[in-house]
């Protein structure tokens, strides 16, 4: 499986989860549970980082999982538990 985090594919809607969760966190830590008539700006990044995330890990699972099946597999599941933390404090939150 190290070797498929090593691909673009793999890492970057990963890299993207943990932005869109660092934003979050960072709004909430910042301003507090606040809710705004208007969303802000961190929600528009979180929105972008996580619309943006899905045609990165499609197209990786398209090249790469008639290759090796098992290890995609197991790094779109990765890919999905990231995306999950990441929706976690919105939800739990009520933003």
């Amino acid at each position: 499986m190290n070797s498929m985090l090593k691909q673009p594919g793999a890492w970057i809607p990963l890299a993207m989860s943990s932005a869109a969760l660092a934003t979050v966190l960072i709004r909430v830590v910042i301003f507090g549970v606040v809710r705004e008539a208007d969303e802000g700006t961190a929600a528009h990044i979180f929105q972008l980082l996580v619309a943006l995330q899905a045609p990165v890990a499609v197209f990786f699972a398209i090249k790469w999982l008639p290759r090796k099946p098992k290890q995609v597999l197991r790094v779109l599941a990765l890919q999905v538990a990231a995306a999950l933390a990441a929706f976690a404090p919105v939800f739990f939150l009520k933003f």
